[in-house]
């Protein structure tokens, strides 16, 4: 790609308009250098030289689809993000569960899944449960819009921040569930054998549907706006059991939506809240 290549303005709202269009994602016009940033190496991996022809191919190009939602897409998470989250799943939510569902299996979905550190401590959770209730039985389900970051999940290899965070936060899990490698860290089989993984967008119904016990949804709906915010919730709501629980991320809360908006969510949790 040549150096002259620009991101311009008529461009920029093309693309912008692109990644809503696959996505779902609201960017604004301040996102051009993440844009830029993301976007360059695949340009310069096609010789292609504008950004507007990169545009052309996605859109003649099905299988370039693809790789575009993988550049666009954000996929930074960590492992026990948001501490109370997971004392409440672990303390308060599945020894309540557990008591009314006798016999049961959880089933627990991780919606945008990313690279898989949400998915895995939910199941080092789950596990940690097993240890008071050996008849515990529980599955995941992991979902996410990109192929790539998927892929990443179903591997369970971490190193890096991921690793540095859980060393220090949970180190008597990573010696537990965690076995060494030489891309830093392997997720035990123990863990990876409770998980099926899909390829899956918010904003379109699961396939084949499911009902879930719980559904993480963390740190989703920020990237959305109000339109698209209701349609993953109603995704969301089909997917949950009557009593199911939805579980958002600390800065989020479906009532500035505003009136306009009904769900009938009567669990929902998220920090600071019962």
């Amino acid at each position: 790609m040549s150096h002259a290549a620009t991101l311009t303005p008529e461009v920029l709202t093309s693309l912008i308009a692109m990644v809503r269009e696959h996505t779902g994602i609201a960017m604004t016009p301040r996102k051009s250098i993440l844009l830029e940033r993301r976007l360059q190496p695949r340009l310069q991996a096609l010789s292609l030289h504008s950004y507007q022809a990169y545009l052309d191919k996605v859109a003649s190009d099905r299988e370039e689809v693809a790789h575009f939602i993988d550049l666009v897409t954000t996929n930074d998470t960590l492992f026990f993000r948001t501490p109370q989250i997971w004392e409440y799943f672990g303390e308060r939510y599945l020894p309540a569960w557990a008591r009314q569902h006798p016999g049961g299996c959880l089933k627990v979905w991780s919606a945008a899944a990313a690279s898989g550190e949400e998915l895995y401590s939910i199941a080092m959770v789950c596990e940690q449960f097993k240890v008071q209730q050996p008849a515990f039985r529980y599955q995941i389900f992991a979902s996410d819009i990109s192929q790539q970051i998927l892929n990443a999940a179903r591997a369970g290899q971490y190193s890096g921040r991921s690793v540095e965070r859980i060393r220090l936060s949970h180190p008597e899990l990573l010696r537990k569930y965690f076995t060494a490698s030489p891309y830093g860290v392997q997720v035990n089989d123990e863990l990876r054998q409770h998980v099926s993984f899909a390829l899956h967008n918010l904003l379109e119904p699961l396939r084949p549907a499911q009902q879930f016990d719980v559904v993480f949804l963390r740190n989703v709906l920020i990237y959305f706006d109000a339109e698209h915010q209701e349609t993953v919730l109603r995704q969301a709501r089909h997917s949950l059991k009557d009593d199911g629980r939805l579980i958002l991320g600390e800065s989020e809360t479906i009532a500035r939506l505003g009136t306009g908006y009904q769900f009938e969510f009567p669990m929902i949790y998220k920090t600071g809240e019962a």
